[in-house]
């Protein structure tokens, strides 16, 4: 378009396929990049956006894999986004009485430096011992007769 204005002789009517082409080629490379590179495609996205998408993916996490179905109800999920670098800890209602979002809120600061080292298996490693100290610290202890209700698995999923 700078063209056309500098030079208006050099206008012809395949002026305007040319410029929605190489605006088009443009987006399609862009778009490409985002996906093939995960930091481009980060610059696309605000902090706010990034947190609600990883909580509303825990939530669903937590629903879909049953976690809630525990006697007690003391099931805990943590939640490492490697795209968004973010991580969520959700909590079954048993523990919602006595562990507050700050003390979870810890946890997640304890453990964001290995995320940032990208060492998400130290991450998590450092979150479940976190865990379990606080826990312990509100008087919740394993009980003999208590066995494992869910997996102990890490659940590893790709996104889209």
């Amino acid at each position: 378009m700078l063209a056309d204005a500098w030079r208006p002789q050099w206008a012809a009517s395949s002026t305007a396929l040319v410029q929605t082409t190489a605006i088009l080629m443009t987006a399609a490379a862009a778009a490409l990049l985002a996906i093939l590179v995960p930091p481009f495609a980060r610059l696309f996205l605000r902090a706010s956006r990034g947190h609600v998408e990883v909580r509303q993916h825990a939530e669903s996490l937590f629903l879909r894999h049953a976690l809630f179905s525990t006697r007690r109800r003391t099931a805990v999920l943590i939640l490492i986004s490697l795209f968004e670098r973010r991580m969520e800890i959700l909590a079954d209602t048993g523990l919602r009485d006595c562990v507050t979002d700050a003390d979870w809120q810890t946890i997640v600061a304890r453990m964001a430096p290995r995320l940032r080292e990208r060492r998400p298996f130290h991450a998590l490693q450092e979150g479940v011992t976190a865990i379990e100290s606080l826990l312990v610290s509100k008087g919740f202890t394993g009980r003999q007769v208590d066995v494992d209700e869910l997996s102990n698995r890490t659940i590893e999923e790709r996104g889209e």
